[in-house]
């Protein structure tokens, strides 16, 4: 009976695995569909970075509640699952407890696990609460219904019961070994179980046994389901803000890049010793881009679009917006959303192409992100700052404005107007070069 469990143990584990690789083969697919950008520069701040913000959540205690209760999630979430190695070697091999041979280290992992295990707990009652209860507003903008708002509950639910199942499989199997039932040798220290055992004193060995193997299956297979909830939940920053903040922007949140084919051109016509009549760039075989800006997600980069994965849909970058703070309709979330929305739709449409893109007849500007809401930007950058895992949605916007001015010539008219006079005039305002300083004499 011992091998059959162990075969089906077998048989779960490289289910559950194999499924998250092959998301995780997509997830990547996807990402590639971006364009090339270099950001393995100053590889020692983007060390630097990973670590203060991802691992260390800087960002998250600038909201000291929120912050700290996070933090007890990630960690005790993170720590707990350390046993979960010693699940998987005691399935494998029919073992019980294998690391107990560690005395008093082995009773003080246990011990720490059960205290944040309660810990998180309380954690995920008070971010239910605040959720459901207290509904703070920035959890119930317009793209916060349906799937991203049922999403944020559900994950909360994972937490507590896979929680709730370590610590009642650990009291089953202190009272276990209590009653000096074979295999459940006395090992570890149960500060929080041990609470438990008066509910199981009238069980027999059989009852208790069956309690403690379904408390220890649904453990693992609740961990496998949750590992391959992830690719379709925002929960998949636990895994992404790692690469994110490593990948971020280190140049000034202010400076914005320039595109090297028109800086070549306009050196080109500065240049008083230019050749006018020389062959143009895309002659020379010079690259040259397919179009100016991005009016689709395979017209971003590469890491816009982990980005885009990356989103917490926490809210602080609306929050913090002052377009949204105005009632504009911009919201730097969705932003987020709808760029990962349209790479998702992409890349089902790949799959269901055999490894080719059809045409769809959409595109992420118009089908999924309005004109009227990258016009209410300011570019301030307060997203960008807001953002707990360095995501910069203002660089999507930049992106597709950049494409509505150069490949359409679609900006509003007071931009336009501007345009029109720095152009002609040299300056943004309509009069005539000779008369710019006339304000001086006044």
């Amino acid at each position: 009976m011992s091998y059959i469990s162990q075969i089906l143990f077998a048989v779960v584990l490289v289910a559950g695995i194999g499924y998250f690789a092959i998301n995780v083969k997509k997830l990547v697919r996807n990402i590639r569909l971006g364009r090339a950008i270099d950001r393995t520069d100053n590889k020692a701040e983007r060390w630097k970075n990973m670590v203060r913000i991802a691992l260390g959540q800087q960002k998250m205690v600038v909201r000291p509640l929120a912050g700290f209760l996070h933090i007890i999630v990630y960690a005790g979430f993170i720590i707990i699952n350390i046993e979960v190695l010693e699940i998987i070697i005691d399935g494998l091999f029919g073992t019980h407890r294998i690391f107990s041979f560690l005395g008093g280290f082995y009773s003080f992992l246990i011990a720490s696990f059960e205290i944040l295990a309660v810990l998180v707990i309380v954690a995920v009652a008070v971010f239910w609460a605040r959720r459901n209860i207290v509904k703070l507003k920035r959890f119930f903008y317009p793209e916060m219904k349906g799937w991203p708002k049922s999403d944020g509950n559900i994950i909360l639910y994972f937490e507590a019961v896979l929680m709730c199942l370590f610590l009642a499989m650990n009291g089953a199997d202190y009272s276990l070994q209590q009653m000096g039932a074979e295999h459940y040798t006395m090992a570890g220290s149960f500060p929080v179980s041990q609470f438990l055992v008066p509910w199981f004193e009238n069980y027999s060995t059989a009852t208790l046994i069956f309690i403690e193997r379904t408390a220890w299956w649904l453990h693992i297979v609740g961990i496998l389901a949750f590992l391959n909830y992830l690719y379709f939940s925002k929960h998949l920053h636990i895994l992404l803000a790692f690469p994110n903040t490593w990948y971020a922007n280190l140049k000034p949140k202010g400076e914005f890049n320039n595109l090297e084919s028109v800086t070549k051109e306009v050196q080109l016509m500065m240049d008083p010793n230019a050749d006018p009549f020389a062959a143009p760039a895309e002659d020379k075989g010079d690259d040259m881009p397919e179009k100016f800006g991005a009016s689709d997600v395979s017209d971003l980069n590469w890491v816009q679009l982990l980005n885009a994965y990356t989103c917490t849909e926490c809210g602080r970058c609306t929050s913090e917006c002052p377009a949204s703070q105005t009632g504009k309709k911009l919201s730097p979330r969705k932003i987020m959303m709808d760029t990962r929305d349209r790479l998702e739709e992409v890349g089902k449409n790949i799959d269901a192409n055999k490894g080719e893109f059809k045409e769809d007849g959409k595109q992420l500007l118009d089908d999924y992100i309005s004109r009227e809401e990258l016009w209410a930007c300011t570019t301030c950058n307060a997203c960008v700052e807001a953002c707990p895992v360095s995501i910069n949605p203002l660089s999507i916007i930049m992106d597709m404005r950049r494409y509505l001015v150069m490949e359409q010539s679609a900006a509003p008219m007071e931009l336009n107007n501007m345009m029109g006079n720095i152009e002609n005039n040299a300056a943004p305002w309509p009069y005539n070069q000779m008369d710019r300083l006339n304000w001086k004499n006044e």
